[in-house]
């Protein structure tokens, strides 16, 4: 398994797959606030920022697989995934253990040389409340299902980084 794995991190088609769920899941997230007007709280809008670094590493892997830059986008995958989990593991302490000591920002802060909520207002600009649950599926909220999400993605890429010590098997058509 782990040659195999580390035969699909040499090519583009397993980090485009990766950036496409990570992208499916950000327009997921867009559907939930703008067609059925679910607002994203602080916490909502820092753990998008995670989804969107898993993306940018699999874009930045689909880029040059073959070269060390492979090495860059597995960190990214993998601190960007480590992020998520955090995040949605305080969400999940918030909404399943609401207390007026712990709370969340009223707006997200972001550093001055990336204001994305001044840059893309409808994406990251909060506007709900942490500890409010909006929605569910299967009795699990929204920072549950992320949980689950963030921590598959990081058993994948450490998967893959040590597969990356595994060299693939050479076949040849005699055996050799």
């Amino acid at each position: 398994m782990l040659r195999y794995l580390n035969k699909c991190s040499h090519g583009r088609g397993a980090w485009l797959l990766m950036a496409l769920t990570a992208f499916a899941l950000e327009m997921t997230a867009l559907w939930f606030q703008h067609v059925m007007l679910l607002k994203p709280c602080v916490l909502c809008i820092y753990e998008r920022c995670a989804l969107f670094g898993v993306m940018g590493a699999g874009i930045i892997g689909a880029v040059a697989p073959k070269t060390p830059l492979r090495f860059a986008a597995l960190a990214i995958w993998i601190y960007s995934a480590i992020r998520g989990i955090q995040l949605t593991w305080e969400h999940t302490q918030i909404q399943l253990h609401p207390s007026p000591f712990m709370t969340c920002d009223f707006a997200a802060r972001f550093p001055s040389w990336l204001p994305l909520d001044k840059w893309l207002p409808q994406v990251f600009v909060a506007s709900g409340d942490c500890a409010q649950r909006q929605w569910e599926f299967l009795k699990m909220d929204m920072p549950q299902w992320l949980l689950g999400i963030f921590v598959a993605y990081l058993v994948v890429a450490l998967l893959v980084l040590i597969a990356q010590f595994f060299k693939p098997k050479k076949r040849d058509l005699f055996g050799r």
